[in-house]
């Protein structure tokens, strides 16, 4: 099973969101953090972020990376959303 905590916060740092993306599916890595990002966004009402480079390594390094304003095309009434793999197989 793999699970993905995604989270949104205010400016001060206070959990205003979260969702747990499950995925049980036979396919890679990559496949299964874009769908559990692409499912939480759907489910929060929002586009999808953009991956900059630093979320990359982030993200590879730590599993878990966190998207600001920035990395969202249209504006957003948070701070920033975390994602976090929580469970992997």
């Amino acid at each position: 099973m793999f699970r993905l905590w995604c989270k949104l916060y205010d400016d001060d740092g206070r959990l205003l969101k979260d969702r747990v993306e499950e995925n049980s599916e036979d396919t890679n890595r990559t496949r299964k953090v874009l769908d559990a990002v692409r499912n939480a966004c759907r489910e929060f009402d929002l586009a999808e972020p953009i991956w900059f480079d630093a979320n990359i390594r982030d993200f590879k390094a730590h599993s878990k990376t966190r998207f600001r304003i920035d990395n969202f095309v249209e504006s957003v009434p948070f701070e920033y959303m975390e994602i976090q793999v929580i469970e992997e197989d």
